[in-house]
């Protein structure tokens, strides 16, 4: 598998090895920090609430992982056919990750036709994003960013609900992150700025633990 000839990523400068390393390092913390934290919320989990959130929760878990292992795992293979496939599983995982996060606070929510509505929307654009990604790897890439952000302010469809329904600091965790997050693609697209990887990586990582700490909160109060 190969990107289209005329992709700009194929033109990008090649990454030096101190970045390497500095990514390399910012996701090996991600993903042991995701570790530790989802072994510790579903422990947390198990004691104070039920089959459900457990469900939830670990759907939420196994998006996290995944973003980050697979990020990983492209950004850090050399240019490669192997490399191009891991991008197609890369960003698909980042759909999957948008679409879990929500998962387990539509399940405190309280209110079904929200939870639902907001539900079906969300995996639905994460499904169609992971099909775009899977079956037409490097096109459309402007457009796969904007669907991010579309789902990830989704949450916006059901806001009176949740305001109502979820404790302050997690709405609170909730907006720092998806702040984060779209602050973050500043340095993505900077492509001439060096380590600008690494520091998009670290903002999502920083974001992505704004989020875990929103559903913590609401899953153990």
């Amino acid at each position: 598998m190969t990107l289209p000839a005329n992709h700009p990523r194929l033109n990008r400068r090649p990454f030096s090895q101190g970045e390497l390393i500095a990514d390399g390092l910012v996701h090996a913390a991600a993903i042991l920090a995701s570790i530790i934290g989802l072994a510790v919320l579903i422990v947390l989990v198990l004691l104070k609430r039920g089959s459900i959130e457990l469900s939830a929760v670990l759907i939420y878990g196994a998006g996290l992982l995944a973003m980050f292992s697979f990020s990983a795992a492209y950004n850090l293979v050399p240019s490669s056919p192997l490399k191009w496939i891991l991008r197609r599983f890369d960003h698909s995982s980042i759909y999957l990750m948008i679409a879990g996060t929500y998962t387990p606070l539509l399940v405190l929510l309280g209110d079904v036709f929200w939870a639902l509505t907001l539900g079906l929307f969300v995996w639905a654009g994460a499904i169609a994003g992971i099909v775009l990604k899977l079956a037409l790897p490097g096109r459309f890439d402007r457009l796969a960013i904007g669907i991010y952000i579309l789902l990830g302010g989704s949450a916006i469809i059901a806001i009176m609900p949740m305001i109502e329904k979820l404790p302050g600091p997690t709405l609170y965790l909730l907006l720092a992150g998806g702040v984060i997050y779209v602050a973050g693609v500043a340095f993505y697209i900077w492509k001439t700025l060096r380590f600008n990887n690494v520091i998009w990586h670290g903002f999502v990582s920083v974001a992505a633990g704004c989020h875990y700490a929103a559903i913590a909160y609401a899953m153990t109060i």
